[in-house]
């Protein structure tokens, strides 16, 4: 028996993780009893910063693996390293056994506009281009052929894997589900642009086909949703997520009284005011949002 953890977005140049913040997750861990830790991408913004993490949580005795976000892939320079990265400990496309029966199937994911309420493909490119992350990211065609061209994989893989009638648990960094996908409205619809890079409906199609499926972990949108089951099988979107971002923030901010409502786009002026303050605040709090920023599964 085990316990395994999935985290997804953990940023840790963005949320400014330290040795002190890395070992507060390191006890949450502990206190959890997980023996196996996966990493559902963005982890960090470089990969050789995404190496240092995992070594340091093995330093702590524990088994890491992870597959990569967005984030990670401006800083491979090599287009094929994204899906091929040459570490024993990235999955992507492959799987571990949990125990007999269960295994962890983790990749990457992608997306193909089709959450997008945007039906012309040179607009939403055009906003890519002009304002999202993944303008950095250089690959060898489309989204929507690169995301075919994973999926196409991903089948060959769960097809063995039903064959062997292993049960499968599979993390990945992008959404599988318009179910995890909000569209905005007045003011805030312009937002929905974004939708467009969150993932794929033929993702989640293709995971539909198979009845072995036990739970799917993603991240990405750096929104926490309640688990839903869709087709017998459980999804869980539970992203750590940017530190402006997080409950623990909005916690401070209010209770402080910062603000009389609490916006994500100014908090990071207001937590500028404040950073010792805030600094403490998070220390003593940090343990709580990592645990809400993660799914524990049994095996």
């Amino acid at each position: 028996m085990g316990k395994l953890a999935i985290i997804s977005d953990l940023h840790v140049d963005i949320n400014q993780f330290s040795e002190q913040e890395l070992l507060l997750l390191i006890e949450v861990l502990q206190e959890k009893q997980i023996t196996h830790l996966h990493l559902a991408g963005d982890i960090a913004n470089h990969v050789s910063r995404v190496l240092e993490v995992l070594a340091f949580i093995r330093s702590n005795h524990l088994t890491v693996t992870y597959n990569f976000g967005n984030h990670e892939m401006p800083s491979l320079t090599d287009v094929a390293e994204i899906e091929h990265y040459p570490d024993r400990s990235f999955l992507n496309q492959q799987v571990i056994n949990l125990n007999e029966k269960l295994v962890l199937l983790a990749f990457n994911g992608w997306y193909d506009y089709s959450f997008s309420d945007e039906s012309d493909d040179k607009k939403i490119l055009a906003a890519k281009n002009l304002y999202w992350y993944d303008r950095f990211i250089h690959r060898e065609a489309s989204d929507p052929i690169i995301n075919q061209q994973i999926l196409e994989k991903l089948k060959t893989v769960l097809d063995q894997l039903a064959s062997e009638e292993k049960q499968v648990v599979i993390a990945t960094h992008f959404v599988p589900k318009q179910e995890f996908i909000v569209y905005q409205k007045g003011k805030y619809k312009r937002w929905n642009e974004l939708n467009a890079f969150l993932g794929s409906k033929k993702t989640g199609e293709l995971l539909d086909q198979y009845t072995n499926i036990q739970q799917v972990v993603f991240g990405h949108t750096h929104r926490r949703f309640e688990e839903q089951t869709i087709h017998e099988t459980i999804y869980s979107c539970h992203p750590l997520g940017y530190y402006f971002e997080w409950q623990l923030t909005r916690t401070f901010i209010l209770s402080q009284k910062l603000a009389e409502q609490f916006n994500p786009i100014k908090t990071r002026g207001i937590l500028k005011a404040n950073k010792e303050a805030f600094h403490e605040f998070r220390l003593l709090h940090l343990k709580e949002e990592f645990e809400k920023g993660m799914t524990i599964i049994d095996y």
